[in-house]
Parts: structure tokens; sequence; C-alpha cells
């Protein structure tokens, strides 16, 4: 028999292991925006094409929804900080790819590696439930998920002055350094947790649902380049439509499922994941449009022609605000229930984008907009992993929170695609350039509006109050550690 392997004892600080497990959550989501304001230069500083630099951006969202929901089920069997360690590693490893190189291949494989940390953020939301006291769980959960929205506003004006004034590959060594950092952190202050879910991990399930993901978002983004009707956007939807049900079959047959789909169709978790999807639709929208809109150049009429750092700054605000708004969306959450907290935050990101609908030529009402459409998101994200935990087994939090942050992933690349036709299609000529009009963007202030009004309509229809998930975990006959129990709070 090996011998006993002691528990990492828990937590001295809360605080700071909250703020390790945040930090690592705001750097994996920084990767998602780190690479926009550089683009625009990347044929010329790559030998590549247009098409090929846009890869740079598409690659992060099919490597993070495809290992999300992966990680977070293997992190449930296996644990949940060595798989946050291998997550961190492969933001590492692709952020040195990217540091050492200026072949676009290479580049593309390295950012394939950087969307794939997106993992931590569920698996932290998961550490966090296992190993905090429920008094602080939803307040730490609250911060955990908005390192989504901190990071995606955070990223993109730090990358805009690094571009402006380094060497571009210096963000990604900051990057890797950061990647490093987070590493050693979470191996001084984070304990693993003793809780795991049995059976074999679904590897049937994992290549279905990649292989059924990657057809469904390469079509959405990569349709407005080939063409809706082209033979490979067919090709790609006919695929999904046939791998889809078969992999549904599979996973209900299964024992144990990558995706416990009769967990997931539960009302309860349903349409939590149908009002993520529509929320990270919302706010997408705001992180695609602002910065685009305010560089305009002023011959359009509504255009400030501002540069890219300016344009950056601009989501600033509501960067710092979700970080400020994060324990007050806990204590609406511990009052009045996750439920509630939705609901307040999808009307908030409503009324956001009416303020930008009506004031579109000022750039401080620009900026206000922007930030009370992210004081919703950082609600509605904050109330989201509250609303899956207390509907799912312990056993399944890994797993049920990394599929809400996938459907928040599908819902961006949705946006995206939408976003990229209108202003592609609803265009006019100014100072000799084809420019997106004021209706395109118009346009996509009501269609986001109408995405978050839709989720405060999927809010209003789910469940109450569910049963509060509990899980004890006893005695380890490998290791001889001692179990815990971990109680979910219930709004």
């Amino acid at each position: 028999m090996p011998p006993a392997i002691p528990l990492p004892a828990d937590p001295p600080r809360p605080r700071f292991f909250v703020g390790v497990l945040a930090f690592c959550g705001v750097v994996v989501a920084v990767m998602q925006t780190l690479v926009v304001p550089l683009l625009p230069h990347v044929p010329a500083l790559t030998g590549s094409t247009p098409a090929a630099a846009s890869w740079l951006v598409t690659v992060t969202l099919l490597t993070g929804a495809v290992f999300t929901p992966v990680l977070g089920r293997a992190g449930d069997m296996y644990g949940k900080r060595k798989l946050l360690l291998v997550s961190l590693g492969v933001l590492t490893a692709g952020s040195v790819m990217c540091a050492v190189s200026s072949h676009i291949g290479i580049l593309i494989a390295g950012r394939a590696l950087q969307g794939a940390a997106l993992a931590v953020i569920p698996l932290g939301i998961s550490i966090m439930r296992d190993e905090l006291p429920p008094a602080k769980v939803l307040s730490s959960v609250a911060l955990m998920s908005s390192t989504l929205g901190i990071g995606a506003a955070v990223g993109l004006p730090v990358a805009a002055l690094v571009v402006e004034h380094f060497d571009w590959h210096t963000m990604f060594w900051a990057s890797a350094a950061l990647g490093v950092l987070d590493i050693v952190l979470v191996l001084w202050v984070v304990p693993e947790s003793p809780l795991r879910s049995r059976g074999r991990f679904d590897g049937v399930g994992a290549l279905g649902l990649s292989a059924a993901l990657v057809a469904v978002l390469l079509a959405i983004t990569q349709g407005a380049d080939w063409g809706w009707t082209s033979p490979r956007t067919l090709a790609l939807l006919g695929a999904a439509v046939v791998i889809w049900p078969l992999w549904g079959a599979y996973e209900l047959r299964t024992r144990s499922p990558l995706v416990d789909l009769r967990v997931s169709a539960r009302p309860a978790v349903l349409l939590t994941n149908v009002a993520a999807l529509l929320i990270g639709f919302a706010f997408y929208a705001n992180s695609l449009v602002t910065a685009q809109m305010v560089q305009e150049p002023k011959a359009t009429g509504y255009g400030l022609g501002a540069s890219i750092v300016v344009s950056g700054l601009c989501l600033l605000p509501g960067g710092l605000s979700m970080v400020a708004l994060s324990p007050v969306s806990a204590k609406i959450s511990a009052k009045y229930g996750p439920k509630a907290a939705l609901a307040l935050a999808a009307a908030i990101m409503a009324v956001g984008y009416g303020v930008r609908f009506f004031t579109s030529h000022s750039l401080p009402m620009i900026i206000a907009g922007a930030t009370v459409v992210a004081c919703g998101t950082a609600i509605a994200y904050s109330a989201l992993p509250a609303l899956v935990m207390r509907a799912v087994p312990v056993s399944e939090t890994g797993a049920a929170n990394g599929l809400n942050t996938l459907m928040r992933s599908v819902g961006q690349a949705c946006c995206s695609a939408v976003v990229a036709a209108i202003l592609a299609n609803v265009t006019f000529q100014a100072g000799g350039h084809t420019v997106p009009t004021l209706h395109a963007y118009l346009l996509v202030f009501l269609i986001a509006a109408g995405a978050a009004l839709a989720a405060l309509v999927a809010t209003l229809f789910l469940p109450g109050r569910t049963a509060p998930a509990t899980a004890t975990v006893g005695a380890d006959s490998a290791t001889g550690a001692t179990g815990r129990t971990t109680a979910q709070e219930s709004a």
C-alpha cells in the first residue's frame, strides 16, 4: 500500500487564496483580447495574409470552447488544482511560442495553447466551492467569474500601449512571465481538493464534443469570409447536424458521461446556460464595437478619430467597475437569490445599450454607456456560477461551470459573426474609404439589447429555488486522507 499523502491545509488566508485564483483568471482572460490591437499589423510583421492573421483570434475561441468543459470534467475526476496547473502551464508554453517567433503558423499554434487555458476560470470556481467556508463562497465565486470581463476590458488598452511603444513580442514575454508567476502562486497557496467524481474519463464523449464544437464555431466565425452558402460552411454545418445527436445519444448511454445531459436538461441548468449564451453575446458586442467606433474617422460624421490606446481606454472604466461590483453582486445574490441578480443584470445591460443607442456622438457618453453594460455584465457573470452550483452535485461542479463558460464563449462567437456581418455590409464612403454607417452601429446596439432582454426572459422562467447540492467525501483508501464535507450555500 502506498504511503499516506496528507491533504494540504485549508487556506490560512482566504483573501489571499481568492486573490491568487482571481489573478489567474484575469491573466487568462487577458489572452482573449491580447492580439486585437496587433491584428491590422500582423500581415506586414509576419508576411501573412489578413485571413491568416484573423486565426490568431479564432483559434483561441475554438480551443477555449473545446478544452473548457473537457478540463473541467477532468478536474472533477483527477484533481482541480492539478488541472489548474496544467492549464497555466499550457498558457505559458503558448506565450513562449509566440514570443520567440514571427512565423504565422507558430503564432497560431501558440495562440491555440493560450486559448485552451480558459479552463482556469471554471476550475478556480470549483476550487473555491470546495475549499472556502460557505459564507465566503458567493463573493469569491462572483469575483472569479467576473475576471472574464475584467481581463477583456483591461487587456485591450494594455496591449495597445505595448503595440505602440514596444516590440510586439514583448506582450507575449510578459504573458509568459505572468503564467510562471501564476504557477508559483498556485503551488504556494492553493490546496488540492479531496473531492472527486467516480468513473472513467469519457474520451469518446470528449472527442465527439470537440468535433461538434469545432464544426459549429468554425462555420460561425469563418462563414462571413468563406460565404454562408460556400461548400466549406455548409459541410461544417452539415457535420454538426450529424455529430450533435450522435454525441448526445452516446452521452445518455455511457455510465460516466463527459456532460451529464440529464442534469443539463433540468430547467435550472438549461435556462441558466441559455442565459449565459445570451449574456455572452450582449457583453461581447460592447467590447467589439466600442474600440472600433471611436477610431472611425471624423469624416464619417460620427467617428472621433481616436487612437488605438484611447479607444482601448474607453473600456477601462468598465473593467474597474466590474472589480468593484463583484462583492455587491454577491450580496444581491445572498439576499435576493442569484435569479434576481441575473434578472437585474440583464435589465442593466439592456439599459446600457439604450444609452449607447441615443448618445453615440459624445466620447463621455460612449464611455458611460459602455460602463453601464460592463456593470450589468459583472453582476451577470457573478450570478451565473451561483445558479449552476446550486443546481448540480458538488462532484460535477467543474464540468457544469465549464459548460456554462462554454456557452458564454459560443455567445461571443455568434456576436462576433453578427457584428462583422453588419459592419461589413451596412457601409458608405467617407474620406475615400468604405466604413460602417452610424446605423450599422446602432443596429448592433439594438441586437445586443435584444439579447440582454432575451436573457432576462430566460431568467424569469428559472425555478425560484433548488435544493442545495451537498457531498460528503469519506476516507480515501488509497491515501488515508480524511474526507471533508462541502455544503453549497442556497441563495
